[in-house]
């Protein structure tokens, strides 16, 4: 393949991920007509339209998607080998994470002058996404996700715990209101839901006692894919909220805010987890990263 060939392709995959022509040129050091150019001449090599063009979308055609999907694996592939080749054992450069919002706050924001002040010459690129995005499409050096949503074929290292839900209200919604006592007393009551980024429904809440598993499903006065925010709605009386059991929501229940309920059907999830892609040899930035996250570079915390 002549370097020209290696070129139209690897600016047609960029168009494609980034869904606009002006994000790609920037992303591949273009000018959006020189990257229109080289799409074109693409096009005319192949004899096929790779993308429909309006004036406010790109979109693969068929054809488009088709090659994609066969050259996107192989452009990871060929990425991931020049950067061991070249970085493997050198600590420098920029570290791409894609992680859940809660993940960023409770694990990475209390780390960040640590990791810092440790490697500063790594960069990090820390992109908040609920939405459980693909990392090898957009080009993440590693994802963090509650394990079970983690994607096939990435070799995973857990970050926590399982995470125990519970559901907390505030004593003065109790108070007026009263305490459910089994999971479909929540029918008779007000709830703060939370809404599942992946695909914007409503989350069912789930719960087990003795085998017995429900779902169910509950409204009320807020519904928001922000779990600070729903917290704070139940502390300001609003409802009942399910929420994960972190240190925030103990400190709020040993203060006295917030009281628990249906405590006996409280459902435990699997922790965080980080995840990257299968290489022989990981990356320094990552490995560095990961120590941190995992206070493995702190010897009197991980002891």
């Amino acid at each position: 393949m002549r370097g020209s060939e290696f070129a139209e392709l690897k600016a047609f995959a960029a168009v494609v991920e980034r869904a606009s022509f002006a994000r790609a040129a920037a992303a591949l050091g273009l000018s959006p007509s020189a990257l229109s150019q080289t799409i074109r001449q693409l096009e005319t090599r192949l004899g096929q339209r790779l993308l429909n063009r309006t004036t406010r979308s790109v979109a693969p055609t068929q054809a488009g998607a088709r090659l994609y999907e066969q050259l996107a694996p192989l452009l990871q592939s060929l990425s991931a080998a020049v950067a061991e080749a070249s970085a493997t054992g050198q600590m420098g450069g920029v570290l791409r994470i894609n992680t859940l919002g809660m993940a960023a706050r409770q694990l990475i924001a209390p780390r960040l002058d640590r990791f810092h002040r440790t490697h500063p010459t790594v960069g990090l690129d820390i992109v908040v996404d609920d939405a459980l995005g693909d990392i090898v499409a957009g080009r993440f050096d590693a994802g963090i996700r509650v394990g079970g949503r983690l994607e096939k074929d990435m070799v995973a290292v857990r970050l926590t715990p399982d995470i125990r839900m519970v559901a907390v209200a505030s004593p003065d919604y109790v108070s007026r209101h009263g305490a459910p006592t089994t999971p479909q007393d929540l029918h008779h009551h007000a709830c703060i839901n939370w809404r599942l980024e992946a695909d914007g429904r409503p989350y069912r809440w789930e719960f087990e006692r003795r085998r017995e598993r429900l779902e169910i499903a509950v409204t009320g006065p807020l519904v928001t894919n922000d779990a600070g925010l729903g917290l704070s709605a139940a502390l300001q009386g609003l409802g009942i909220a399910y929420a994960f059991d972190q240190e925030s929501v103990a400190t709020l229940l040993a203060d006295g805010r917030l009281v628990q309920v249906l405590a006996d059907w409280s459902i435990t999830r699997p922790g965080l987890f980080l995840y990257h892609p299968s290489r022989r040899h990981m990356p320094a930035p990552l490995r560095a990263f990961i120590d941190c996250l995992l206070d493995r570079d702190q010897p009197s915390l991980a002891a």
